[in-house]
């Protein structure tokens, strides 16, 4: 099973992943994850990578896309795999369409984790990091005993910058526009699956685990 999952941040895509990967038994490949890594293994794409996220850059189009492919050479992705981040944009997703085809495979599902903004921008901008022991909670899903004070050392509760409404929308802007774009690409291929990423875990899972059996 090859599997594409979407969604912005927020979505519930990494919960959902590591329960797909057990269930068909299949890597979870993380774009950020493959360019940290070869990055570490100094490989020649990945000191290209490093470069750019040294300076908090994007890697750019050509360089993720040979890591990727790379990636999906190895032996643990002949039975299929899970890409999560991975294609980013269009122009990745055409080059990952060329690899599939050169190699005999086809993507079986693209799976997107809809989730309306205003829920998205209260998951996300409710984090809260104990500025002393860094334990992390959130003020709607997992709130501390004491409003703005750890559990665990009685610290006090901050926001991070990056969790922060005018950053969060600048975040999902971004994100929404590329997403867009890639579901618009997958539509007419048949492959693309819509699932409600607002219900609760157990629900999102019991979804897309029907979506298997179609």
């Amino acid at each position: 099973m090859n599997i594409i999952l979407l969604g912005l941040p927020g979505a519930g895509k990494g919960t959902q992943a590591k329960i797909i990967i057990e269930h068909h038994h299949i890597p979870h490949i993380s774009t950020g994850e493959i360019l940290r890594q070869a990055a570490e293994a100094q490989t020649k794409l990945g000191l290209l990578a490093k470069g750019y996220m040294s300076k908090g850059e994007l890697v750019p189009d050509e360089i993720t896309i040979g890591i990727a492919t790379n990636r999906l050479r190895d032996a643990d992705c002949q039975n299929g795999f899970l890409l999560d981040g991975f294609p980013r944009n269009v122009v990745q997703a055409q080059a990952l369409n060329g690899f599939m085809i050169a190699n005999s495979k086809v993507i079986d599902h693209v799976i997107y984790v809809e989730v309306r903004e205003e829920l998205l921008l209260e998951r996300l901008t409710g984090r809260r990091t104990c500025a002393g022991c860094g334990a992390t909670y959130h003020v709607v899903y997992q709130p501390p005993r004491i409003r703005n004070q750890c559990d665990q050392c009685s610290g006090k509760l901050k926001q991070r910058d990056d969790d922060r409404e005018a950053t969060v929308r600048e975040r999902l802007r971004i994100n929404k526009h590329l997403t867009v774009q890639l579901l618009d690409y997958y539509k007419p291929e048949g492959s693309l699956r819509v699932i409600d990423g607002s219900k609760g875990i157990k629900e999102v899972t019991e979804d897309l685990i029907g979506l298997f059996r179609i």
